[in-house]
């Protein structure tokens, strides 16, 4: 193996991603299996879960499967013993279990709030607690949050979305901070507009899908297949020096002015 190609290879790694049943999570849990990493992947979609572990199996990678959920109060130690169970130990977490819900700011129900909070910002933060106890006595991890456009940017009528994203976001830097000393780094990826199951309304209205692809600077929507490149950066030697930092995948959307 040439210096560049050890610099991204994750052989030998063991790395879990949330919400990796389908769209973005797939996506990055099968950019770590490609670069050489053992995965877990958690959802609590099951069937869905065990389709993409099964298709992923198939083609030789080395996917493993836990459908849970990430709210519970056992989960994150329940997620510790799994993963060092099937992948011997974890090198990489990826937090990227994600929920939405749009309602008009001034009805908006607190159970939805309620909801986006626990799995958008409550687990990432326990499921972190957890596994970076682990990584410390390895002396070393990557942990990387998925955030989004809207943990810098105000949308309409979502405000639960938007201030978890944004809390989110400096979690990682909070989390980065701290534990850093053990040899840990966390940073955050924000995708801008995927075409995923999330957006599906969004990208199959004509209008909307218009105005979102002109608002951004390469003229189309995101695939999940363009997350792989960065996820694996930061899961890799190549990024053993950085740590706190947000890195935004949006074809251009927060640079854009006119």
């Amino acid at each position: 193996m040439s210096y560049l190609e050890s610099l991204f290879s994750l052989r030998g790694m063991g790395a879990v991603v949330t919400g990796a049943a389908r769209g973005n999570g797939l996506a990055l849990a099968e950019a770590l299996l490609r670069a050489g990493a053992a995965v877990l992947l958690v959802d609590r979609l099951e069937p869905e879960l065990a389709t993409s572990v099964a298709a992923l199996r198939d083609e030789g990678l080395t996917a493993s499967g836990l459908a849970a959920d990430i709210t519970r109060a056992d989960f994150p130690e329940r997620l510790v013993q799994e993963a060092v169970a099937c992948l011997g130990g974890i090198d990489v977490l990826v937090n990227n279990a994600g929920v939405t819900f749009s309602h008009p700011v001034l009805e908006y129900p607190e159970e939805a709030w309620d909801t986006t909070y626990r799995i958008n910002l409550k687990a990432p933060f326990r499921i972190a607690q957890a596994v970076a106890a682990h990584m410390r006595e390895r002396g070393s991890g990557s942990i990387i949050n998925i955030t989004s456009l809207n943990a810098e940017l105000a949308f309409p009528d979502n405000p639960a979305y938007v201030a978890c994203k944004g809390g989110l976001k400096q979690l990682g830097k909070s989390l980065a901070m701290d534990l850093g000393p053990f040899g840990i780094r966390v940073n955050n990826v924000g995708p801008g507009y995927f075409h995923t199951d999330m957006t599906r309304k969004s990208y199959a209205d004509p209008e909307r899908n218009r105005q979102r692809r002109e608002r951004t600077v390469l003229g189309r929507w995101g695939e999940p297949r363009d997350l792989a490149g960065v996820i694996v950066f930061l899961a890799s030697p190549a990024s053993s020096y950085i740590t706190g930092q947000d890195f935004y995948v949006d074809g251009g959307w927060l640079i854009k002015g006119l």
